[in-house]
């Protein structure tokens, strides 16, 4: 007596990505309900088997569905918004400003519906995802019916569904305890990358993904900016310095890897990590080629991305496996690298292994679930073909086959796509939703032509954004001599360095509300004698600031960016036509303390136009629940060395009081 299954996919060559990488010529696969329960020659699974329908794939290669192992999906809605430009103009200059104006929870969920569509032409059953309001783009995926890992962003700074990485750390819990066990969706927490975390932060991320037993998706070494700076800040490159926070106890994702040291693929490999090599997008934005085949060779698990279409343009991955391949041949020397069934491997079981779902994903073998695509193999580009070895089907699928030869998409036992054509979204609605976005962005760009964060990027690099929160409280003083003796005799108070400065301000004012200050900063270092040490340059964008007063402090929140200044004070006057420049020149005597166990700046100013002196308590930082506490310990330390009388205080910047 057969047996009653849902489907019965027949009449093609299967190649299976199990252990021993089966290819059988003409073979057959039997789905139930979400499942397969058996693979095999397509002659004994019809005599097995009594199916519901009959999937006929003549003149087809069955293959498991690729796993698109890095992407960010909603960011479909920004295909092509910026293309050509250095990463700090491209991310700082456009991306940001337009996530922070237009992401919202509908933008994630249709840019990922529009990715979704993409992906099931393309062959894709299954993506891991860092981005925003991951809640949306799982309901999206889910709808789609496409298998996903989410991870949400955590960031140290602001982002498009949160307003501090505490906010972030929220989110991301209550997004795990929703999604957690559902059938299709693996919720994850995604700290964004080493250079835009804290180590709290970090650590904070971890404690969440081991508490629920989630991947964790991190960037790491995709430029050598990013290994250059973590030598210089801390010593070592970022994955020693992201192991002592015990990142890599989690099930880590690590996209990119493109400047790994080999000594840190050691690392990766021994915690079972995951590596995501994205080719055509390192390669779009100059950061390079990975060294895949080492990585291999080390036995590191590495899948292919596409990375997001922003920086792709699209999500294409038989086009990412073919350039992959093609990457190591010749970037490396040796033609034999990365041979067509290892690069096929990647987009399929390889993949499933560095995002952690192999268990469920990335090889056709009963139990495993049922992803699966058809892939027409009948085109003039695919014409002739060759039989005399089971592994020339590899070679045409990696270096001939198109995404658009996608015939049929199965996920999770239900067809997404028949006969090229989609089951579970409407393309005409996401398309005419694409174009109206796009049309939104466009009337927003052409309207911020001029802004001067576009005009600070286009004449600079390396502009970083620093802590949104500032804690400052400020209040006149008589003596300067008398203050750093108070904080000198106070038990709770203690001098960690000093320094001595003059410091040469201008503040560059426009008349446009909203549009913040430009502050280029000479800053004069000196020596004990009084000669000067160095002499510092920088060119920053302040943005306006909402203001919280407490009793005795107040806590701005704003933008703030900053790079060094390599041009002179005139040439920004000019190039930034300012309404109006204001000058400040003070003398500074700067102390980095600890009060309770908090660490604080102290400065103390002689403003040079007045000869008024004032000192300046301040600290910055990413969270906002971090900034409260330290308001409250600002007013505490003026109250402790009992300087601080009322009519004294002062709310104000420098730039305002001259």
């Amino acid at each position: 007596m057969t047996q009653p299954i849902d489907v019965l996919f027949t009449n093609a060559t299967i190649v299976t990505m199990n252990k021993t990488r089966d290819v059988i010529a003409d073979g057959a696969i039997a789905v139930r309900n979400d499942s397969i329960v058996a693979v095999g020659p397509a002659d004994a699974l019809a005599a097995q088997f009594s199916p519901a329908r009959t999937i006929d794939c003549a003149g087809g290669v069955i293959s498991p569905g690729l796993v698109n192992a890095h992407t960010h999906v909603p960011m479909t809605l920004l295909r092509g918004l910026s293309d050509d430009l250095r990463l700090d103009v491209w991310l700082y200059g456009f991306i940001m400003p337009v996530e922070r104006e237009f992401v919202t929870p509908e933008f994630c969920y249709t840019g990922t519906q529009l990715a979704a569509a993409e992906m099931i032409r393309g062959g894709i059953t299954s993506f891991c995802d860092m981005y925003y309001f991951e809640d949306q783009i799982a309901e999206a995926a889910a709808k789609a019916g496409l298998r996903a890992i989410c991870g949400e962003t955590i960031l140290k700074f602001p982002a498009p569904d949160a307003g501090s990485y505490d906010d972030s750390l929220s989110y991301c819990r209550s997004f795990i305890e929703k999604w957690k066990g559902h059938p299709l969706i693996v919720p994850a927490v995604a700290p964004h990358a080493p250079y835009t975390a804290t180590p709290e932060m970090l650590k904070a991320s971890i404690e969440l993904a081991l508490e629920y037993d989630v991947p964790l998706h991190i960037h790491v070494a995709e430029t050598t900016f990013e290994q250059e700076g973590s030598k210089a800040e801390y010593g070592m490159t970022v994955v020693p310095w992201l192991e002592q926070y015990g990142l890599f106890d989690a099930k880590v994702i690590a996209a990119h890897g493109v400047h790994l040291e080999e000594s840190e693929m050691h690392t990766l490999k021994e915690a079972g990590a995951g590596v995501a090599h994205c080719p055509s997008s390192n390669l779009k934005i100059s950061s390079g080629v990975a060294p895949v085949q080492k990585m291999l060779s080390l036995g590191l698990h590495v899948g292919i991305g596409t990375d997001g279409t922003a920086s792709n343009n699209d999500l294409d991955m038989i086009e990412e496996t073919r350039l992959a391949a093609f990457l190591q041949k010749g970037v490396f020397g040796d033609p034999t690298n990365l041979p067509a069934q290892d690069a096929w491997a990647l987009a399929t079981i390889e993949g499933a292994r560095a995002i952690h779902l192999d268990h469920l994903t990335g090889s056709l073998e009963p139990g495993k679930r049922a992803d699966i695509i058809v892939i027409d193999m009948r085109g003039l580009h695919q014409t002739p073909r060759f039989a005399y070895m089971a592994e020339t089907v590899y070679s045409q699928l990696v270096y001939a086959a198109k995404s658009t030869d996608v015939r049929h998409v199965m996920v999770n036992g239900q067809l997404l796509m028949e006969d090229r054509a989609l089951l579970t979204l409407n393309e005409d609605e996401l398309h005419a939703k694409a174009v109206a976005m796009a049309k939104e962005i466009d009337i927003f760009l052409s309207s911020r032509e001029g802004d001067l964060m576009s005009k600070l990027l286009a004449v600079g690099s390396g502009v970083t954004p620093v802590e949104t929160f500032e804690i400052q409280a400020k209040t006149q003083v008589s003596s300067a001599d008398e203050m750093i003796t108070a904080m000198e005799n106070h038990p709770d108070i203690r001098i960690v360095r000093s320094s001595v400065r003059n410091q040469y301000d201008s503040y560059f004012v426009f008349d446009r509300e909203g549009m913040g200050r430009i502050r280029h900063r000479e800053d004069e270092v000196l020596n004990d004698d009084g000669s000067v040490k160095e002499v510092l340059y920088r060119i920053g964008l302040i943005g306006p600031a909402a203001e919280r007063v407490f009793d005795k402090s107040i806590i701005l929140t704003r933008s703030r960016y900053s790079l060094p200044a390599d041009k002179s004070r005139r040439f920004y006057r000019e190039y930034f036509q300012p309404a109006k420049e204001i000058q400040v020149a003070k003398h500074r005597r700067r102390f980095h303390i600890t009060f309770k166990n908090t660490s604080l700046v102290v400065n103390i100013d002689t403003l040079n136009s007045t000869g008024n002196v004032y000192v300046e308590v301040k600290s910055r930082t990413w969270s906002a629940k971090d900034a409260e506490e330290k308001a409250a310990l600002l007013g505490e330390f003026f109250a402790a060395l009992e300087i601080s009388a009322p009519e004294k205080r002062v709310h104000s910047e420098y730039v305002d009081l001259v």
